[in-house]
Parts: structure tokens; C-alpha cells; sequence
């Protein structure tokens, strides 16, 4: 058994990813705060209501094969975000929609939430070392 198996600590660090690829995104979208008729790009969001209609064979999330009994459905896969263009609340006169304040909350909000992700992550850990322990150590 993998740690990856655990459900928590996989979905940790499925978020972790998650939030990895958006700072790389916003970085891009500071890098182009100048650049003429940039329009800054974010991670959408897949929200559970939004998987149950069905927006999530569109993002490549589907079902896992875990029996040789099951039938294999077409777009199964993992899930991949997908980015969108989310213009910010401004647009300059050169069509250049990055506005720097709301990127730096953007990455700040996702520095937080890594971080705390980090902190759920090393916490189980520790729980896992713990009772893997012998009685009495």
C-alpha cells in the first residue's frame, strides 16, 4: 500500500497540484501586465455541483477500472484542470485586462491555502508514524 492510496493524503496532494499550476498561471498573467490585449488567465474550479451535472466528463474527470469484472468507459481519466480567461476588473486602453492588485490576491489566497494543505499533509503524516509505531516506544 502506497501513501498515495489513502484517500485524504491523495487528495491533498491533488489540491497541492492544483494550486501549483495556478501560481504558475497568475505569474504568467503578472509577466504580461503591459503586453497589449492580454487577458489573464485562472484554473476553473470544478465544484461538486458541477460534477454532478455532468461537467466533469468535460474536464477528463472519470471512472477508475479497480475490477477486471468492469466495463471500460471512453474519457475516463484523471482529473486535468482545465484554464480559462477571466478578465480582471479593469481593461486598460490597450486591451490589457491584468489588474496586478487582484493577481497578488490571487496568489496570495493560493500561498495560503498551499500552505495549510502542507500542514494537513505533515499532521497526517505524523498520525501515520505514530500508529505505525510498536506499543510502549
Amino acid at each position: 500500500m502506497s501513501i498515495d492510496d489513502i484517500g485524504l493524503l491523495g487528495a491533498l496532494k491533488g489540491k497541492m497540484g492544483w494550486l501549483s499550476q495556478r501560481q504558475k498561471l497568475v505569474a504568467q498573467n503578472v509577466a504580461n501586465a503591459s503586453t497589449p490585449g492580454f487577458k489573464p488567465r485562472d484554473l476553473k474550479q470544478m465544484d461538486f455541483a458541477g460534477m454532478m451535472k455532468g461537467e466533469a466528463e468535460q474536464t477528463g474527470l472519470g471512472l477508475s477500472l479497480t475490477s477486471a469484472g468492469h466495463m471500460n468507459v471512453e474519457g475516463a481519466g484523471t482529473f486535468a484542470p482545465k484554464s480559462v480567461v477571466t478578465p480582471d476588473s479593469e481593461t486598460t486602453m490597450d486591451g490589457n485586462s491584468v489588474v496586478l492588485e487582484e493577481q497578488m490576491l490571487k496568489m496570495a489566497e493560493s500561498r495560503m491555502q498551499y500552505e495549510a494543505a502542507i500542514g494537513f499533509y505533515q499532521k497526517s503524516l505524523g498520525l501515520l508514524r505514530m500508529a505505525a509505531k510498536p506499543p510502549g516506544r
